[in-house]
């Protein structure tokens, strides 16, 4: 007896995602010490594009620079323009890292998006718990 192919079905050809059509919304930029996350919302939250410096092919401790977060950046704002009209965003930074350098000049190269504000969320310790002890040599 011959083995038949099932015939591949429609739906796992190479269709374009479809974006909503949005004219303003949320960017949140999260930046470490060891990576960068760049988030496209909606105004209500709802995740519309994301990207890691990983995403876009930077590995290991590459994954830190601060041109591994602006090419991240234009990768989401590319999906943000291009495929939901995006015309003016706010943003949203949080973390101290190299990256963070790297995604506002990713903002200001792209062109055509107005920026409406800038808000920095980086959470602030005050008071808190004892820290660790020094390390004794």
């Amino acid at each position: 007896m011959a083995w038949v192919k099932k015939s591949q079905s429609a739906s796992t050809g190479n269709k374009k995602k479809k974006y909503p059509k949005i004219a303003s919304g949320l960017l949140h930029l999260q930046t470490t010490s060891n990576n960068s996350i760049i988030t496209f919302t909606d105004n209500n939250g709802n995740v519309i594009a994301t990207a890691g410096t990983g995403r876009v092919g930077f590995k290991g401790s590459k994954e830190s620079s601060a041109y591994a977060a602006e090419m991240a950046t234009k990768h989401v704002l590319g999906i943000a323009k291009n495929d939901c009209g995006l015309k003016e965003v706010g943003v949203l930074c949080k973390g101290v890292g190299l990256g963070r350098d790297g995604m506002f000049k990713a903002i200001n190269e792209l062109g055509g998006i107005d920026i409406t504000w800038i808000k920095d969320v980086t959470p602030l310790r005050f008071g808190g718990t004892k820290g660790k002890r020094p390390k004794r040599n």
